[in-house]
């Protein structure tokens, strides 16, 4: 079995200038990770910030940048 390691040609990474809040797919093609990882990260209590609305998660481009800059630190 074969490990996928690149994202599918679709995926693009979200435009930095969006005021929307991202989805886990536009927070993974923009960290290029896998979904499975955050979930990972999350479960560990670790990963970006974001916050549950209803059954999705959303989160905050700022802060996704925030915590990808604490993390290089």
């Amino acid at each position: 079995m074969t490990r996928q390691t690149e994202l599918p040609l679709a995926v693009t990474a979200p435009t930095p200038d969006c005021d929307r809040l991202w989805t886990i797919d536009d927070v993974s093609a923009f960290l290029c990770v896998s979904v499975a990882t955050i979930y990972q990260w999350r479960h560990r209590g670790d990963g970006p910030p974001c916050v549950r609305l209803g059954k999705h998660l959303r989160f905050d481009p700022a802060s996704v940048r925030g915590w990808v800059a604490s993390k290089a630190a």
